[in-house]
């Protein structure tokens, strides 16, 4: 059949992926998607089991969507657990179900990887692929515009938004540029937040992937896994993970060490795309008053300015980062559900919930920090 499941990238060759990937993707890369598999960061025993799949045609794939098969709904930032305890409630099966993302990773960008017509009919097949596999349903999570225009094309798709903040990049010349476009008092609250973590004498440096030594990478780790372990979780990523995507595309990956008297005491983790930082992760190992807001915003929007960056996206969630001049953005997610009185209950769900996400990112702009004379300014 021209559709075809992968249960390892390294089935494929890496050139083969990254040509129907668009390039300034870091997320979608060969590199990316087999390191977390490699690491061991996905498959036995993580309730992540790759299944890719591609549509061939003479032996040659025309198009691909990166994804796994489910035993649970955790590290996917599209909340359906509720979806889920509903089924298990009416004995309903909801797991095994099929994820069409990037694992552990919250970013919007093209989910349909190569020519449209071949996308089409790779959607117009997994219906008949999920039947196949006794799966409960799909779900493309976190898609870029040109999926939604293919998936609203489709029959039986359900289509979910959400809400992010992102920050943009309105052509300034400097982080006091910055400030400038906002209220006074919003800018004597940034001042002040950073002005107090450089009374603690800290310092920071950024780093890209091949200037990190292996024992920088286990600090590195260390604090990401300590931002688990401070909840009582285990970490999604393995330390492999770090030196394999080091040695893979070391040119992608960007870290920001905070240093208090030469020694390391936090970072955040961001990679480069084409045209945004991503912020991913970020850990401390010694709690510092208002660290997280210089490490994790204030540090990327400086690295955003300084390099000409037109966005800084930071992470899923977080409504604290309005006041910090980050603007909200609406995702999208589709969802595919088979059994029909689960679509129905979901369809109508997701009418209103759609209404209200609209509802709430139209507040969050109104309660923006830029002054009213920067508006035309900010809208460029």
């Amino acid at each position: 059949m021209p559709l075809t499941a992968l249960t390892s990238l390294a089935l494929l060759p890496a050139a083969e992926w990254d040509a129907l990937a668009p390039a300034g993707q870091p997320f979608l890369s060969h590199a990316f998607l087999s390191a977390l598999e490699e690491s061991g960061s996905i498959g036995p025993g993580t309730g992540w089991r790759a299944e890719h799949l591609l549509w061939v045609e003479n032996g040659r794939a025309l198009a691909a969507v990166p994804g796994y098969r489910k035993s649970h709904s955790y590290g996917e930032y599209v909340f359906d657990h509720g979806w889920a305890d509903a089924c298990r409630r009416a004995r309903i099966p909801y797991y095994p179900k099929w994820l069409g993302a990037v694992p552990f990773s919250p970013v919007s960008g093209p989910r349909l990887l190569g020519a449209p017509e071949a996308a089409g009919q790779l959607l117009a097949a997994l219906p008949g692929y999920l039947e196949q596999h006794r799966l409960s349903g799909a779900h493309i999570n976190f898609t870029a515009a040109a999926d939604n225009a293919l998936l609203r094309d489709q029959p039986g798709w359900l289509h979910r938004q959400g809400c992010q903040y992102h920050w943009h990049n309105r052509g300034y010349r400097d982080f006091q540029d910055f400030l400038d476009a906002l209220t006074s008092r919003k800018r004597k609250q940034i001042r002040k937040e950073r002005a107090q973590v450089a009374s603690l004498g800290i310092t920071f440096a950024w780093r890209d992937g091949a200037e990190l030594t292996e024992a920088e990478w286990d600090f590195v780790y260390t604090c990401y896994a300590n931002t688990y372990a401070v909840r009582g979780q285990a970490p999604y990523l393995t330390r492999d993970f770090f030196s394999l995507l080091a040695a893979r595309m070391p040119e992608a990956i960007r870290v920001v060490i905070a240093a208090q008297a030469g020694q390391p005491v936090a970072m955040a983790f961001s990679l480069l795309g084409a045209d945004t930082l991503y912020g991913r992760y970020w850990g401390c190992l010694a709690e510092f008053n208002q660290l997280h807001f210089e490490t994790c915003f204030y540090q990327g929007i400086e690295y955003a300015i300084a390099h000409a960056l037109p966005r800084f996206d930071a992470g899923a969630q977080g409504e604290h980062k309005l006041i910090r001049g980050f603007e909200p953005v609406i995702t999208d997610s589709w969802h595919r559900l088979l059994h029909p009185g689960l679509h129905d209950a979901v369809a109508t769900f997701l009418e209103q919930e759609r209404e209200e996400v609209a509802g709430w990112a139209e507040g969050a702009r109104q309660v923006l920090p830029y002054r009213q004379e920067t508006e035309g300014r900010k809208n460029v």
